[in-house]
């Protein structure tokens, strides 16, 4: 796989790059920030853009923007967002800008090399990897509107899950119910949220695109399950 780094860190970026080189991954260009990726990602065509969100000359958001700038053209290459922090608003922006190939994953929460791996690996495929944390803090936060307040504590619970990217048979196992009880549940999701069910992770993101302004209270919508 083709693999573009583009994060301020010399040593992250190093560690990363060697990383993905000893897994069998090719590293076609490393960047210091934001400046050249354009240019980096025409030259080199990568499968995959690792981005870190704040990077120079302001450290706030040339990451991120690039990320959704990228993801704004067509699904080449899969973005992978490395952060310290949750940007809730550029991290629905990105979610709302299209369901495959895309993760956001937070730094200090990566915690097994082998789960990196996997989470590159899914993402250049086409998958979603979303850090639960960005999915409970993106969730806690929505607007209170008719639709949300239409679920059950535990279709939230559910919900919370499938945004996780667990699959029905993980939230089951997770929540003591049923797989039956879960496929109900999911289906009175998207029935009251008014969406049409769909397969996979698309489902999630279009749930989390629809919940696009920040709520009025705290309420966390996991249910306090992470």
């Amino acid at each position: 796989m083709r693999i573009l780094i583009c994060e301020d860190s010399v040593l992250l970026r190093e560690g990363i790059a060697r990383l993905l080189t000893d897994a069998g991954h090719d590293v076609v260009a490393q960047l210091p920030d934001a400046s050249a990726l354009e240019a980096a990602i025409r030259a080199e065509d990568p499968d995959l853009a690792i981005l870190d969100v704040r990077m120079p000359p302001t450290r706030t958001n040339e990451g991120i923007l690039a990320a959704i700038g990228i993801r704004s053209r067509g699904d080449r290459p899969r973005v992978l967002v490395l952060s310290q922090y949750v940007e809730e608003r550029y991290a629905a922006d990105l979610i709302a800008s299209g369901p495959a190939g895309f993760g956001y994953l937070l730094k200090d929460r990566v915690a097994d090399v082998r789960d990196f791996l996997a989470a590159v690996e899914q993402v250049a495929g086409g998958g979603t990897v979303l850090d639960p944390e960005v999915v409970s803090q993106l969730l806690a936060r929505r607007r209170r509107d008719a639709r949300m307040e239409r679920l059950t504590p535990r279709e939230r619970q559910v919900l919370a899950l499938m945004a996780e990217g667990a699959a029905n048979q993980t939230i089951a196992d997770r929540l003591y119910i049923s797989a039956g009880s879960v496929e109900k549940h999911i289906s009175a999701v998207f029935q009251k949220l008014e969406l049409e069910p769909e397969d996979g992770n698309r489902r999630v993101l279009a749930v989390l695109a629809h919940l696009d302004a920040p709520r009025t209270d705290q309420h966390d919508a996991t249910g306090g399950i992470r």
